[in-house]
């Protein structure tokens, strides 16, 4: 079994390398970020309300997200593991997780911490935006959401970190090379 959890700054490629790191462990990738996206496009109550944080370049309230997770942690497909992008963002949802998961008598395996330097975020999420035409990815909203996560989501690092389960991986370079540096830090474990 894999449970995962992927940490990094916005735009440090967590979403595609929990893809691909979902492929190769055979486990669901599991995006707050896509969930929210979703539900914004199809205008649904949570996606109304979803949509004024992310605008804003604020995280949606943790009542909202760890229903969510709850949610979607119980469906079928991620009863033998799953790599969690996005989420938990704070300490309170480390708690609700460990709860989670105690409940259903499992516990996280691994937390991937995925670094970057924050002036390429900004180059790349600003890049992005050009292309994808996101409205939540304006250079002050982006410069918004690297601040609330290093105040809210960094020392979730230390907190991982102090039990062991933190590995850190360099994010900068070629998508490839990023999934590889992932995967060593996974087979470390095992050996």
């Amino acid at each position: 079994m894999t449970r995962l959890v992927l940490l990094g700054p916005p735009g440090a490629g967590k979403g595609t390398q929990a893809k691909l790191l979902s492929e190769r462990l055979g486990v669901p990738a599991i995006s707050t970020g896509d969930i929210f996206r979703a539900n914004v496009a199809q205008g649904t109550e949570l996606g109304v309300a979803a949509k004024e944080y992310l605008d804003a370049g604020k995280y949606v309230p943790d009542s909202v997200t760890n229903e969510m997770v709850r949610d979607r942690l119980a469906q079928p497909d991620a009863a033998e593991g799953f790599i969690l992008d996005g989420y938990p963002r704070t300490a309170d949802q480390v708690r609700e997780l460990e709860d989670m998961l105690a409940a259903a008598g499992a516990k996280l395996d691994r937390v991937l911490e995925i670094t970057a330097d924050t002036d390429e975020l900004v180059r790349r999420l600003t890049r992005r935006a050009s292309i994808e035409g996101r409205s939540d990815d304006t250079e002050d909203v982006i410069r918004t959401r690297q601040e609330v996560y290093a105040e809210q989501t960094a020392p979730l690092v230390a907190l991982y970190s102090e039990r062991g389960l933190l590995r850190s991986v360099d994010g900068l370079g070629e998508v490839p090379e990023v999934t590889a540096r992932l995967l060593g830090a996974l087979a470390s474990d095992a050996g």
